[in-house]
């Protein structure tokens, strides 16, 4: 059984006395990021040397991010946030009227508005259970262009089963659009199910907001290009003849269209070399044996989550649905524990700068304030 943490608690500025178990939400900054930020101040007050080391950090964070997403460097680039690089795949497509894309009914904006909110009204959202592959089976037909997911849900922490969803999407010519959030710094990853992936970094990353990690199966798709680009997403920086269309990057460094987030980027690098030291394996053991103890603890007191007991089918988060969820993370948040609210349920996250003694303080604030909430009811 876990005992202590995995990392080192005071590697994080976690506040005395508080267990911090919101990593689905933010986790807390690591104090080897205050180095980042005084690198990147030194770098950008340097000139053009200074901006040689800044791509020099980019291509570092880019090397670190293939090793986190398990593919080769070529096919990695930065986007701002997960929306950005999903709107990406999704304007460059030439859709169709009569088109569809498959998403789960409780799907993350960020997967699918880029789809609803697009200039086509004429395509259209089709809904299954993305944890049932036959729902999907059933959903998808040969108007369905994209099915599209979370790896991990982040409303029941459920993890889908990706390689039924590639094998429904083949079975139609879809493209198949994974979001690794809620999975990306805590459990091995094979992003080459994919056709893209991405993932935002401010969670079990250990990074920050403005950098995602943005994916390019280029083995499946070499011919693909975005519909739209910018100074950095073009082949060459010779002064420009804009009366041809200009030549784009081959490789995935076409997500980035402006100028990375370089700040972002020295974060990044720095936090992927934190989680090297321990690999993703190791982080899901230590991280599950807090969710199985958490669930089974909640179980003896008659408290239902909605995350599966599995730990082959769920993330590092453990979900209880309540209408009193606000309630209950302010009770908790009283009692010492950063917990996380919304969307009528209480999620409990844990990492690696936790161990058995935040799970059973979490599990017993969890417990005390959903009792406290639903008294009186039967």
């Amino acid at each position: 059984m876990v005992t202590a943490p995995l990392f080192d608690p005071a590697d994080f500025r976690i506040p005395p006395g508080i267990v911090h178990v919101c990593a689905a939400g933010e986790t807390p900054f690591l104090k080897r990021h205050d180095a980042a930020f005084a690198a990147y101040a030194e770098d950008k007050s340097a000139g053009p040397a200074g901006r040689t080391r800044q791509e020099a950090v980019m291509e570092s964070a880019r090397g670190r991010a293939a090793a986190l997403f398990g593919v080769a460097p070529e096919t990695i680039g930065f986007v701002s946030s997960v929306a950005e690089g999903v709107s990406m795949v999704v304007e460059s497509l030439d859709w169709r009227a009569g088109d569809n894309v498959v998403v789960d009914p409780d799907e993350y904006p960020s997967v699918v508005a880029p789809v609803a909110q697009q200039r086509y009204p004429e395509v259209a959202l089709k809904f299954a259970r993305i944890a049932d592959p036959s729902s999907v089976v059933a959903a998808v037909d040969q108007r369905t262009r994209i099915v599209a997911v979370s790896a991990v849900s982040f409303l029941t922490a459920a993890r889908c089963d990706l390689a039924s969803l590639r094998a429904a999407a083949d079975r139609v010519g879809a493209l198949l659009v994974v979001d690794f959030t809620q999975g990306a710094g805590w459990m091995p990853i094979a992003a080459d199910v994919a056709d893209f992936a991405f993932s935002a970094c401010y969670k079990w990353v250990l990074g920050c907001t403005g950098v995602g990690i943005a994916y390019w199966n280029r083995a499946r798709l070499p011919g693909w290009a975005p519909s739209t680009a910018g100074w950095h997403s073009i082949a060459s920086m010779a002064r420009p003849d804009w009366s041809a269309r200009p030549a784009l990057l081959s490789d995935a460094g076409v997500f980035t269209r402006g100028n990375p987030a370089h700040l972002g980027l020295y974060v990044l690098d720095g936090a992927l070399d934190y989680l090297e030291r321990f690999g993703a394996a190791r982080i899901e053991r230590h991280v599950q044996a807090l969710t199985t103890g958490m669930l089974a603890r909640l179980a003896e007191a008659g408290i239902a989550s909605t995350t599966p007991a599995d730990p082959a089918r769920h993330g590092a988060s453990v979900c209880v649905a309540s209408p009193h969820a606000g309630a209950i993370c302010a009770g908790m948040d009283r009692r010492g524990v950063l917990a996380w609210n919304g969307r009528g349920r209480v999620r409990v996250s844990f990492h690696g700068y936790n161990g058995v003694e935040d799970m059973i303080r979490a599990s017993d604030a969890l417990i005390a304030e959903w009792r406290a909430a639903h008294m009186g009811e039967n």
